[in-house]
This record gives structure tokens, C-alpha cells and sequence, in this order.
């Protein structure tokens, strides 16, 4: 059963139920003072205590989408292999596979003219060699026969640390929210690649071309759009990109449409930070190179580099959010530039979590679209 499963969480929550039951009733014959009813009663207590903490474990990664798999949970996570389509049609080799389609949960119509489709592809990056799985949403117009020779924008949808592409479909709900909008007339029809910042798993390279190691912000720069521009209608002049993601996505959206002006014409963090950190999960991320270090800082950016010509959106709250006040003053230092356009979300109160994200993202989508030509 994997992590994910609802087996495995009725599994846990039978398993501590049991415990506590048990515990409840063998503790009057553990009350002896020896060391075997001493013995009883600690491991007891600690039996219930861990399969409860692994119930809510379970519970809050079902809801929040923190890891993929066991081998994932255990940074063993190994499956970056490409699939190749070997039917009569398919394998052109490429960069981008198809692995599976299906349609768009909670939208009406099966049929992808109607409704969508979902692709689930894996990707690799002919320059930087890193593989990846992801997620990419097309839009009902993407199949219809008046539209057959139209290209469309395209957004790249990153999570957050650890994070799974798939939350991004089942949680933030980006494909459904995307299809209604536009089917309202309030965004254009777009193309989503829906995928994790964290392509060298279990490491966090926040984005960044780490010495001697992934070549992270490369592989989104040109590999991706070079994978997605090969396979997909997508407009290929550079106002047709867009970047969107939360919490160390946010930040590596920004990053890339202030880098990388000429690919990402619109960024948009939601609860975003704005300065890659160095911890356990991120490792020696620039190996003494200052310069590397300062570009991978926004602040430092803003204040000593060239504004970019691109189109940044943030997000936070007044209560629950951290980067409520970097947030106001990363508004004005962008305000400040005269050449890069900010643009802002703040909610009175939400925390850094899937439920304010969801809030807010039906207005970054719009944002997005009407930054991004379909040419």
C-alpha cells in the first residue's frame, strides 16, 4: 500500500484505536511494581503514542501533499528513469513522454474537447540531463478543431518543498480552477506544467545552478520550455511564459522571471521568500561563490543588479503568514525600480498552507493570463 493510500491511513488509525483501547485495558494488571509491569506500561505508551503520531502523519501529508511514496518519505526516491511509447505513433525519442492521459476531475465532459486532458510526462533536460516527472494540463480548446492550428500561453506550476506534482492537480486544484476561468471568460485558455522545484529529490537546490551539481535554474530556464516547445502548441515568442508557484515554488518563480526575463515574462510567488536559505535539506548550495550567492538573493538583486523588463505577483497575509512585512518591503524595493512591475495579493489572515493558497490562486491565474500572449 503506498503513502499516499486511504488503506494505509484507516490502517493507522485502526492500529492506535487498538492501542489506546488495549492500553486502557491491561493497565490494571501492569500496576504492579516490578520490571516487566514497568516494562509493559512504557512500551504501551509508547506503542499508542507512535501509531497516533502516525496517524496524523498519514493525515497531514494526505492534505498537504509533503511526500509522494515511501522511498520518498525515506529519501530513497530513485524513479527519474524516462518512459518511452513504444506503440506504432509514438516514441519520437524527445525530451517530453507521454506516460498517461485522463480527464479533469470535478469538470463536466469526458472528452478532452470538452473538459480537458491531464498528461502525465516525464522530462529530461538535454542540457542538464535531469529528469523529471510532471504533469501537464491542456486545455479544451487545445483539442477542438477551430483552435487546431492556434498555439497558447503556457505557465510552469511549481510546489513547494518537499511538495508532489500531484498535489498540485488533487489539492490546489490548478486544472479545474484554470477550466472554469477561462470557460467564464475570465483568463485565456492555457497550457500548465504542473511539476516540483525538487528535481534532484531528496535534495532542496532551491532553484539554483549549484557547483559540481544539479544545474537546477538551466534545466528551467531552457530545458523545460525547450521539452514543452518540441511537444506541445505553446507560443514561442518569450511573452508567452509564465512561472507560478508557492512557498519555495514563489521563490523560484520570482527568481526565474527577474533571471530570465527574455523566457518568463510574468512570476508569481505565494508566499514566497526571497532569499534561498542553507540548511540540512539544501546542502552547501554555493560552494563559495559569492557572486552565485548574491544573484540567488533577491534582496541583493533588486539593489545592485539591472531591473528586469517582467511582471512579478506576490502574495501573503497580515495574520499567519512570516513574510507578511519582507513581502510589503520587497513591493517597494520592486516599486523603487521604475522597470520591473509588482503586483500584490494580502489577505487579512490565512496561513502558509493549501487553503490560502487555493484562495488565492483563481486571481493569480487571471493575473498570469493577462500578462501572456498566445503567439
Amino acid at each position: 500500500m503506498g503513502l499516499t493510500s486511504n488503506k494505509v491511513l484507516v490502517l493507522a488509525i485502526v492500529i492506535a484505536v487498538v492501542l489506546f483501547v488495549g492500553t486502557v485495558w491491561l493497565w490494571p494488571r501492569l500496576a504492579r511494581q516490578s520490571w516487566r509491569t514497568i516494562s509493559g506500561r512504557v512500551g504501551l505508551l509508547l506503542a499508542t503514542q507512535l501509531a497516533l503520531f502516525s496517524s496524523l502523519g498519514i493525515a497531514a501529508n494526505q492534505a498537504f501533499g509533503f511526500y509522494a511514496s515511501w522511498a520518498d518519505l525515506f529519501g530513497k526516491e530513485t524513479d527519474q528513469g524516462v518512459v518511452i511509447d513504444h506503440t506504432a505513433n509514438g516514441g519520437s525519442g524527445g525530451p517530453l513522454q507521454v506516460v498517461s492521459s485522463s480527464g479533469v476531475k470535478g469538470v463536466r465532459g469526458s472528452r478532452p474537447e470538452t473538459g480537458g486532458q491531464i498528461q502525465k510526462v516525464d522530462i529530461v533536460g538535454r542540457k542538464t540531463h535531469i529528469a523529471t516527472p510532471a504533469y501537464v494540463y491542456l486545455p479544451p480548446e487545445y483539442f477542438q478543431p477551430q483552435y487546431r492550428t492556434r498555439t497558447f500561453p503556457a505557465a510552469v506550476v511549481l510546489t513547494g518543498y518537499p511538495g508532489t506534482a500531484q498535489a498540485l492537480v488533487d489539492k490546489l486544484h490548478y486544472p479545474r480552477t484554470a477550466q472554469q476561468l477561462a470557460k467564464n471568460g475570465r483568463m485565456q485558455p492555457m497550457i500548465l506544467v504542473m511539476m516540483r522545484p525538487t528535481v534532484a529529490p531528496p535534495r532542496d537546490t532551491e532553484c539554483v545552478d549549484i557547483p559540481g551539481g544539479p544545474q537546477t535554474e538551466t534545466f528551467f530556464a531552457k530545458d523545460l520550455p525547450e521539452a514543452v516547445l518540441a511537444h506541445y502548441r505553446v507560443g514561442k515568442r518569450p511573452g508567452s511564459w509564465g512561472v507560478v508557484g508557492d512557498s519555495t515554488g514563489g521563490y523560484c518563480a520570482l527568481k526565474l522571471a527577474m533571471h530570465h526575463p527574455g523566457v518568463y515574462a510574468a512570476g508569481a510567488g505565494l508566499s514566497p521568500y526571497y532569499k534561498a536559505p542553507i540548511d540540512p535539506t539544501t546542502g552547501d548550495l554555493f560552494r563559495g561563490d559569492r557572486n552565485l550567492q548574491n544573484r540567488a538573493d533577491l534582496w541583493w538583486l533588486l539593489k545592485h543588479g539591472s531591473a528586469p523588463d517582467t511582471s512579478l505577483l506576490v502574495t501573503s497575509s497580515k495574520i499567519g503568514e512570516h513574510n507578511y512585512k519582507d513581502t510589503l518591503k520587497f513591493i517597494q524595493r520592486v516599486q523603487a525600480t521604475n522597470v520591473t512591475r509588482v503586483s500584490s495579493i494580502i489577505l487579512d489572515s490565512g496561513g502558509h498552507n493549501f487553503n490560502t493558497w487555493r484562495r488565492e490562486i483563481p486571481a493569480t491565474l487571471q493575473w498570469l493570463s493577462a500578462r501572456l500572449s498566445d503567439r
